[in-house]
């Protein structure tokens, strides 16, 4: 198909599934839970930090996550004690666990403290026209108090040639249109056009399907390769056809 009905087919398949339908087996609907700001930004981190392998893994452990945080996330990152996080030690998802969920509860408060939250990390380092140097830039703050070594492999770094699914799938949360209550529209200091889709296996096989995608890999590179071609179809919101590719990808094994 030619740009044009290309265009029109994806922008179609984006009204099909950007909206509250989608919500019923997306981790998204974890942060969907909460009203208070701090609440969702957190909730939403740490769902998107673990949103790989079975989407109903993702949605049980993530639920699991927001009880260990006594279902009040800013609260107790804010406040909690050494004890608190011993509560942490059993948890697990795939290779992510109460070690590494321990860390995140500290550096989210070193972050709160310090840096006006995420969104004001992401905000004041904002790139020109993409926010993948700005993940660099966050990883590097998110891992400024003492760690152990696994748990940095749990924030992906976009300038070591990683697409960055998950965050940039939480980017999206935070930063697109509230509209069509979906994604939360709370990040007002970044426009959705530096936004990027989060690159899987679902949206990366249907990329390559309608040839809005060529490399191989889904890196860093394909990440730049989609990017583009996204921008061409919507400069201003490029990221709204990740919900056509999934969609796509994921209920119609297109």
């Amino acid at each position: 198909m030619n740009k044009k009905e290309l265009k029109e087919f994806l922008d179609q398949k984006v009204i099909e599934y950007n909206n509250p339908k989608f919500l019923e087996s997306d981790p998204i609907q974890i942060p969907h839970r909460y009203n208070k700001k701090e609440d969702i930004e957190i909730s939403g981190f740490l769902t998107a930090t673990i949103a790989w392998g079975n989407r109903k893994s993702i949605i049980n452990n993530a639920q699991k996550m927001m009880h260990l945080l006594d279902d009040s996330p800013h609260d107790f990152v804010l406040n909690h004690t050494e004890a608190d996080l011993e509560t942490m030690q059993d948890f697990v998802h795939r290779t992510f666990n109460g070690t590494d969920l321990s860390y995140f509860i500290r550096s989210l408060k070193h972050i709160f403290n310090n840096y006006n939250g995420l969104e004001g990390i992401f905000t004041q380092n904002q790139g020109k026209t993409s926010l993948q140097p700005t993940i660099s830039v966050f990883k590097e703050h998110f891992f400024e108090l003492p760690f152990e070594r696994r748990t940095a492999k749990h924030v992906s770094d976009p300038l070591k040639g990683s697409a960055a699914k998950r965050i940039n799938m939480y980017l999206r949360w935070m930063v697109r249109s509230a509209n069509t209550h979906v994604d939360f529209g709370l990040w007002k200091g970044i426009p959705a056009s530096k936004l990027s889709c989060p690159l899987d296996v679902h949206s990366g096989n249907v990329a390559r399907k309608l040839q809005v995608l060529k490399r191989k890999q889904n890196d860093a590179k394909a990440l730049e390769e989609l990017d583009r071609n996204l921008r061409k179809l919507d400069p201003t919101d490029p990221v709204k056809y990740d919900f056509a590719l999934f969609g796509l990808g994921v209920f119609e094994k297109f």
